[in-house]
């Protein structure tokens, strides 16, 4: 029995391809349903109203003009534009790498979820110089900041991105010769 250990014969299809059609209309359809989520709450609620949900879960509308959890939402306004490169600069960034890693259905999933994500942000930083957020949790009277659809996804791309970087590490040591 003979051990590989290169990183490109771990993973099951790491031959680079062009074909990321099917990743790009995936994030195209997180766009979509950002926007349209973000649509609905527009018109209905209007700014600082809550809606209860359940005992941990709110419907709210908010603009946040700064990054995750309210980063940066208090600092002047150039943080609209700094966000609005760093969101296209990585948006960018993954449509340049997606070919090559386009067989690789979590790192790919990853990539699509944080690349429409992204986009649906910067289409609210185009279009109202905040992010619209409208999702609250809380509990024991704890109030997380108001996230959006984008935000989950991006979340959830990066969760899936370093769970791929763990089960890619573990198929490496897997590999090698006792």
């Amino acid at each position: 029995m003979v051990a590989v250990s290169t990183t490109s014969s771990v993973r099951a299809k790491n031959v680079p391809s062009r074909n990321v059609d099917r990743w790009l209309w995936l994030a195209g359809i997180v766009v979509v349903l950002d926007q349209l989520s973000k649509w609905l709450v527009l018109g209905w609620l209007r700014p600082g109203d809550s809606v209860y949900v359940a005992p941990f879960f709110n419907w709210v509308l908010v603009f946040n003009p700064g990054a995750a959890f309210s980063f940066l939402s208090d600092a002047g306004g150039w943080q609209r534009w700094f966000f609005t490169a760093l969101a296209i600069g990585i948006a960018a960034w993954i449509v340049s790498i997606l070919p090559r890693h386009s067989g690789e259905f979590r790192l790919s999933l990853a990539f699509t979820m944080i690349l429409g994500g992204a986009v649906g942000n910067v289409i609210d930083r185009l279009r109202f110089g905040a992010v619209v957020d409208f999702i609250q949790w809380h509990a024991a009277g704890f109030y997380w900041p108001a996230f959006n659809l984008a935000d989950a996804a991006i979340c959830l791309g990066a969760a899936l991105m370093i769970w791929d970087q763990f089960a890619a590490g573990s198929a490496r040591r897997d590999c090698r010769q006792p």
